[in-house]
């Protein structure tokens, strides 16, 4: 009998139709995770001083949750990878759900921001592991050939639910109290992905071992880089990977822009919380529904240059929201905004997954993701220092929008795929 892991069982077969099932399942559990962090991202800035105790003009304390937030995410990210290849992906997936089953209660309960900031903590682990594992099994049951397809459509879902929780948890305090409406609301949605991911997800360690089995020859050594040795090759050594990396980091400035500051500045300008919310909806619909279309057209035209114009077109939306006035023209900036995201943010993930050696695809993306995510942490504190010192709150609008035009210059001048075959069907062989 052949172990479950074992790249020569007959049962295994890649590709997203044929395990349609178990792949709509880890849809599922995306759409449920971004539900868990869309809850916070409107109503606990926009409330921070009403409801939590953070004081007016404290700026740099008003990012201090998502700084953390960063830092655990990105933390999980680099090391979830390694782990899931360890214990296994399902693993790895109900560990994330069970560490956020405090969140709710430390919600309901808080009576000082530094409640807020322990329940970010927690959700930190939650988005590094549960959001790692369901990407990771879906490759892992589709072909390499859907790479760009396979991001597009798990950011298109975990987006889709950042953005509709930001607009039904602002509907949800309006109804129960802030509080209640975000311990009722988080509750619901941890408990039930906790019971899918227990009850419905099957193990797909076997698909990943049949990927390696597939593109390694019969002959050749085993390839046992060390994590040491991969964070290296990703964060130094390969300039492809490491501008990659860099534009994953800075592309967050404009996440953590529009969770921390928009929120704030909508109010400011007079509107209600649910009007903030349902702009800064529109931003996550557009950039959750635009992956559907630029993740699987990038399998097809390639990725760098839809990395490279989604970052500009995501700078230049940035710098035109304080410009304008109105939510008509808000709501359009959000919307150039969301669509600058859905061009890069799928296809960074791809292009990270293309140079990554395939016995070692898990740890590079997690690797990537750890840069990626330490840039909500980044780009926080610096926008929060920003702003603080300026007291103005135009100020990180142009920090953001410069960073993302620099950062696409960057891509533009060192992600060089071989005999410019943007993108490989076998790039990670090559690299490899």
């Amino acid at each position: 009998m052949e172990p479950r892991h074992s790249p020569n069982r007959t049962d295994i077969e890649h590709g997203i139709f044929v395990n349609r099932h178990q792949f709509g399942l880890h849809l599922l559990q995306i759409f449920m995770v971004g539900l868990t962090i869309g809850m916070i991202r409107v109503v606990v800035p926009g409330l921070a001083e009403t409801e939590f105790g953070l004081a007016d003009q404290a700026f740099f304390l008003l990012t201090s949750f998502v700084v953390v937030f960063g830092i655990i995410k990105a933390v999980m990210n680099l090391f979830a990878g390694r782990l899931s290849e360890q214990y296994g992906r399902k693993s790895v997936l109900v560990w994330g759900w069970l560490v956020a089953l405090p969140v709710p209660f430390l919600l309901l309960y808080a009576d000082s921001w530094g409640w807020v900031i322990a329940a970010t903590v927690l959700l930190g682990f939650n988005q590094g592991l549960a959001w790692s594992m369901a990407l990771n099994s879906k490759l892992d049951l589709a072909k390499p050939s859907q790479k760009g397809l396979v991001n597009g459509v798990n950011e298109f879902s975990g987006y889709v639910a950042v953005g509709l929780a930001g607009v039904m948890t602002a509907y949800f305090v309006d109804w129960f109290g802030a509080r209640e409406g975000l311990f009722i609301f988080s509750l619901a949605v941890i408990l039930l992905g906790l019971v899918l991911a227990e009850w419905t997800i099957v193990e797909t360690l076997p698909w990943a071992a049949r990927h390696q089995a597939l593109v390694e020859r019969p002959d050749a050594e085993p390839d046992s880089r060390s994590f040491k040795q991969l964070f290296r090759l990703a964060s130094r050594d390969d300039a492809s990977l490491v501008a990659i990396n860099q534009a994953g980091l800075v592309e967050k400035f404009t996440d953590a822009l529009v969770w921390v500051f928009l929120p704030v500045y909508f109010l400011a300008q007079g509107l209600t919380l649910v009007e903030a919310g349902a702009i800064i909806a529109v931003y996550g619909l557009v950039w959750g529904g635009g992956q559907l279309v630029t993740g699987p057209l990038s399998d097809k035209i390639g990725r760098k240059g839809l990395i490279v114009w989604g970052m500009w077109l995501c700078g230049a939306g940035v710098l035109a929201i304080p410009l304008s006035q109105g939510v008509v023209w808000w709501s359009l900036e959000a919307g150039l905004v969301g669509l600058g995201m859905a061009m890069l943010y799928p296809n960074l993930g791809a292009a990270a997954g293309d140079f990554a050696p395939v016995a070692h695809r898990a740890t590079v993306i997690g690797i990537y993701r750890f840069w990626r995510d330490s840039g909500y942490a980044f780009g926080a504190l610096a926008m929060g220092l920003a702003a603080q010192i300026s007291q103005d709150l135009q100020t990180p609008f142009w920090l953001v929008a410069v960073s993302m035009g620099l950062s696409g210059i960057w891509v533009a001048l060192k992600v060089h795929y071989s005999d410019d075959k943007d993108p490989p069907t076998t790039a990670s062989e090559k690299r490899g």
